[in-house]
């Protein structure tokens, strides 16, 4: 028997995480200023040191999936070298972190066990 498919339908919203440093904040503040005026996003707050799973510092956008085909595409072309993260909200934070996650550009260490798994049903 054929194992069952996730059912997208479970996803309530979508992160981004924008990746800099020092040297590439110009650049970030750029793209957050660009996503701020193109899309209907949330601009989470400036995070200049590691929080929860990111190792380096990090803004989040939240936006919702009628965004995704728009946003996505957008951040794929104009995130000017900066590395972005990219995954659903689907209850399962690990998974959405890892498994269900898209980077555009390099793919960074995230550390995972500040992360809540989803329960597993039984």
């Amino acid at each position: 028997m054929a194992e069952a498919f996730d059912d997208p339908g479970r996803i309530d919203g979508w992160h981004a995480h924008i990746y800099y440093d020092p040297a590439t904040r110009a650049k970030a503040e750029r793209l957050r200023q660009g996503i701020g005026e193109r899309f209907t996003a949330r601009l989470g707050n400036w995070h200049d040191e590691p929080v929860g799973p990111h190792p380096v510092s990090m803004y989040q956008v939240a936006f919702a999936a009628s965004e995704f085909p728009l946003l996505v595409p957008w951040l794929m072309l104009n995130r000017d070298g900066l590395d972005v993260l990219v995954h659903p909200q689907s209850g399962d934070s690990v998974a959405d972190h890892t498994r269900f996650a898209m980077w555009l550009g390099q793919p960074l260490p995230l550390r995972l066990e500040v992360l809540r798994r989803a329960p597993v049903p039984g």
